[in-house]
C-alpha cells in the first residue's frame, strides 16, 4: 500500500508539473515522428554528379550512360577544367564529379594505364563514399567489358577472354543495412539516445524539486522516512511511462513508417527497460546529491549531451583518444548501444547481450545504493528537524 500511494502520488506529478509533463509525454511523441521524417527518403540517391569529359569517345559515352543509371549518380553539370569543378562544389551545386581523361578509350584498348578520376566532398561523408562506391564498380566492370570485346573480336572465346580480363573475381555482400537506409539505421538509435537524455534529465529532478515544491515532509511522511520507499516508488512509476513511450514507438512510430525489426522487439525490450533503470538510477543519484536544481540538471546536461557521440554509433570507440573511450564507458548508452546492435540489426539471440546487460546491471546496482544511503541521511535529518 506504502509503494502503490508513492507510485500513484508521483503519476500525479509526472501529469502535473510541466518540467515532467513536457520532457516525458508531450515532447516524445513529436519528436519520434521528428526523427523519422527528417529521413524519409531513407537513403540518399540520384546525387548530384558533374561530368568532366576530356576523351569525348565512344567508350566514354558509355560509361556515362551506366554511370545515369545508378541510383546514387546523377549527371547534373558539365564542366571543363578543375577550378570550374571546384567552384560548383563550394557552391553545393554537385557533390562529386568524374574526370575520364584525353585518349582514354584508345589507352583501354591498347591496354595501357588509365586513370579516371572521381571527386567527391568528404566533408558529407556517407555520400561521398556511396559516390566512389557507385563509380569504381561500373567503371571497373565496363573497363573490362571493353577490353573483353576486343579479345572476342579476334577470334578468342569468351571463357578465355574473361580469365585474362578478370583473373580474379570479387564479391562485395554488405550485411545488417545493404541498402544504406538512413531511416532503418539513424532513426532507432536516435530515438534511444533521446529517451536517455529526457529521462536523465527529468530523473535527476524526482528528490530534489520536493524541496523546491514543498513537498519534502508530505513525501517523508507518506513513505515513513523510508528512502528505499520512495526511490522504488518514483522508479517503478516513472518506468511504466518509459515503457509507454517503447510502446509508441515500436507499435506506432516503427510501423507508420515501415521500419523496425518485429522479431527483435522483445529482445530490444529487455535491453531498453535496463537502459531506462540505469538512466533514472543515475538520476536518482544526482538528484540526491545535489539539492540545488540547476546544479542537478547542468550535470545531468553535460553528462548526456555527447552520448550519441561518444557511444560509438557514428564513429568506432576503439578510434578515439583513451580518455574519449573511458568517457564513453561511464554511460549507459554505450553498452546499451553495443547490445542494441546484435539483437535488433543483427538479431543475434539474447545470450550474445549478456556482459552489455551485466554493464547495466552495474549501473543500476550502483547508482541506486549511492542514491538509497545519501537520501537516507537527508530523511533522517528531516525527521530529527521536525522533531
Amino acid at each position: 500500500m506504502q509503494l502503490g500511494r508513492i507510485i500513484l502520488r508521483e503519476w500525479k506529478r509526472i501529469f502535473g508539473l510541466p518540467v515532467h509533463y513536457w520532457v516525458l509525454v508531450a515532447i516524445p511523441p513529436l519528436l519520434f515522428f521528428l526523427y523519422a521524417f527528417i529521413y524519409q527518403n531513407q537513403k540518399a540517391d540520384h546525387l548530384p554528379v558533374a561530368l568532366w569529359d576530356e576523351d569525348q569517345s565512344a567508350v566514354s559515352r558509355q560509361f556515362t550512360f551506366l554511370l545515369q543509371q545508378t541510383e546514387t549518380i546523377s549527371f547534373t553539370e558539365q564542366v571543363g577544367n578543375l577550378q570550374q569543378l571546384e567552384q560548383m562544389m563550394q557552391e553545393g551545386r554537385i557533390m562529386g564529379a568524374i574526370h575520364f581523361p584525353k585518349n582514354m578509350e584508345r589507352d583501354i584498348k591498347s591496354r595501357h594505364p588509365v586513370n579516371v578520376v572521381v571527386y567527391t566532398n568528404a566533408a558529407a561523408v556517407v555520400p561521398a563514399k556511396l559516390i566512389y562506391k557507385e563509380a569504381a564498380q561500373v567503371i571497373i566492370t565496363a573497363g573490362s567489358g571493353v577490353i573483353l570485346q576486343k579479345f572476342v573480336k579476334t577470334g578468342m572465346n569468351k571463357e578465355q577472354a574473361m580469365a585474362l580480363v578478370q583473373p580474379i573475381q570479387l564479391q562485395a555482400y554488405t550485411l545488417y543495412n545493404p541498402s544504406y537506409n538512413y531511416q532503418e539505421y539513424l532513426v532507432p538509435g536516435l530515438i534511444t539516445v533521446g529517451l536517455q537524455m529526457m529521462m536523465i534529465m527529468v530523473a535527476v529532478l524526482l528528490l530534489n524539486y520536493e524541496y523546491k515544491t514543498n513537498t519534502m515532509e508530505e513525501l517523508w511522511q507518506l513513505a515513513d522516512g523510508s528512502a528505499s520507499a520512495i526511490i522504488a516508488g518514483k522508479t517503478l512509476a516513472h518506468l511504466v511511462v518509459a515503457w509507454v513511450n517503447f510502446l509508441l514507438v515500436v507499435a506506432i512510430v516503427f510501423p507508420v513508417f515501415g521500419i523496425g525489426v518485429p522479431a527483435a522487439t522483445g529482445k530490444f525490450f529487455v535491453l531498453y527497460t535496463l537502459l531506462s533503470l540505469a538512466c533514472l538510477g543515475i538520476g536518482m543519484m544526482v538528484s540526491a546529491i545535489a539539492k540545488d536544481v540547476m546544479l542537478a540538471t547542468d550535470v545531468a546536461l553535460f553528462y548526456t549531451s555527447p552520448a550519441f557521440v561518444f557511444s560509438g554509433f557514428t564513429f568506432p570507440r576503439w578510434a578515439m583518444p583513451w580518455y574519449d573511450q573511458y568517457y564513453a564507458n561511464i554511460m549507459p548508452y554505450t553498452p546499451f548501444l553495443d547490445g542494441f546492435f546484435k539483437v535488433y540489426y543483427m538479431n543475434l539471440p539474447l545470450q550474445y547481450t549478456y556482459a552489455e546487460m551485466g554493464k547495466l546491471m552495474l549501473f543500476i546496482a550502483f547508482t541506486f545504493s549511492v542514491a538509497i544511503l545519501v537520501y537516507q541521511k537527508q530523511l533522517d535529518q528531516l525527521k530529527h528537524a521536525v522533531a
